[in-house]
């Protein structure tokens, strides 16, 4: 089988991972004319920027879809009626170089199904990133996928070469890999989450504490983990409690949320049809609220359902359940109340803040801020403007907010 028709397989089996990220790492480049590639941290997912602008995608690929395992909602488990290819260590190092040189990638993103064991595999993985980093002294971005019950010693010289690395949880509950994917440990999978998390924190201490020699790094964007969501029956409050508990547990820097895709022949335990999109946003909407806003996962999700409203985000449906709390002074009001305003965003509420001290918010200020007024405006006060009480308390007003409804048309 040649490599452009692998490249084709192993490519499209590597788009249900979606713990795709290029953000996080520490600065590189080759502007100094040694080695190929850069990185420009803090961007979003399967992308990043080389020094000059240009916006470049990393290579997403598995070294091989072939798989010991039989996880039902896995399109490349061992039972699959699908095509199966696998890449060379150098093949995927070529095509790296290749794609970077022409412009097409910036970095790489490789995970892999398992085959012979999982320490066979690791190394397999690993070498890739070794003879890209070692041989061709290349800089650009690698995020590894890790398999659990790997050598710790395999893991240690993944985080090494990688910027990141990550371990799929799979499921919201244990109970759920159980029945989906029985070979999968859940225990493997969080002493792996939690081994990564003690040299994380080691390397962290060791920069903080090195004076003249530069110390080994490790995976310097961190790990992070994905969630398929919609293949069982957990609700999204449960899965907001298990984001927030691996969140605090291993620090990690992202928790993905994959919607569950049909795939063929699927087991009879599996749905059929896919849970709407609009879950999957939902859910990193409330992901966000919970990182960057101080909610907790309890207090995101309305207790009596269990569910993330599909018709409005997470934190106007907080602020409709919590009506007493408004309207806020956006004059004296703490950073920490202003986050929870529909519509403020972080950098809204900290230019207000520092707006405040020279004079007071008036309407024309958030439209320059760029505020959704209509979202915003029945929760706060400002010099120039008092929502009317009945707004407030009115049984209307979350009706304002969902989206009209519309007549579907004929497609013509």
């Amino acid at each position: 089988m040649d490599v452009q028709r692998k490249l084709e397989i192993l490519a499209d089996a590597a788009k249900y991972d979606a713990s795709c990220a290029s953000s996080g790492t520490e600065k590189r480049d080759s502007s100094d004319g040694k080695g190929l590639g850069s990185t420009a941290p803090g961007m979003g997912i399967c992308h990043s920027y080389a020094p000059d602008g240009r916006c470049i995608s990393l290579l997403k690929v598995l070294l091989t879809n072939a798989c010991n395992y039989d996880c039902l909602y896995c399109v490349n488990r061992t039972s699959s009626n699908v095509p199966r290819a696998r890449f060379t260590v150098d093949e995927v190092v070529k095509l790296t170089i290749d794609f970077y040189r022409r412009n097409y990638i910036e970095g790489l993103f490789l995970s892999s199904g398992i085959i012979r064991s999982a320490d066979y595999t690791m190394e397999q993985v690993v070498s890739v990133a070794r003879k890209l980093r070692e041989e061709h002294h290349f800089r650009g971005y690698i995020h590894l996928k890790t398999i659990p019950e790997a050598d710790d010693a395999l893991i240690a010289e993944a985080g090494k070469y990688a910027d990141r690395l990550s371990i799929n949880i799979e499921m919201p509950e244990e109970n759920s890999l159980a029945k989906f994917a029985p070979e999968k440990d859940v225990r493997a999978i969080r002493r792996t989450m939690g081994r990564l998390r003690l040299r994380l924190d080691e390397a962290k201490e060791n920069v903080r504490t090195a004076t003249k020699t530069k110390p080994p790094r490790f995976a310097p964007a961190g790990q992070s983990t994905q969630m398929i969501i919609g293949a069982d029956a957990a609700s999204d409050k449960t899965i907001l409690d298990t984001s927030a508990n691996l969140y605090g547990s291993y620090r990690l820097k992202r928790v993905y949320y994959s919607a569950f895709s049909p795939i063929p022949d699927a087991s009879r335990a599996l749905p059929l049809v896919s849970p709407p999109l609009i879950r999957e946003h939902r859910l990193y909407q409330a992901d966000w609220l919970m990182r960057f806003y101080g909610f907790d996962a309890g207090e995101i999700v309305d207790e009596t359902k269990g569910m993330l409203s599909l018709d409005i985000d997470p934190k106007l449906a907080w602020a409709l359940r919590h009506r007493e709390r408004f309207p806020l002074d956006i004059a004296t009001a703490s950073r920490e109340d202003l986050l929870r305003v529909p519509g403020f965003g972080t950098k809204a509420v900290d230019r207000i803040i520092a707006t405040r001290r020279l004079t007071s918010i008036r309407l024309a200020d958030l439209v320059r801020l760029h505020v959704p007024q209509k979202k915003a405006l029945p929760f706060i006060v400002l010099s120039d403007h008092r929502p009317s009480p009945h707004l407030l308390d009115g049984a209307g007003l979350a009706e304002r907010f969902k989206p009209k409804a519309t007549q579907l048309g004929f497609g013509f």
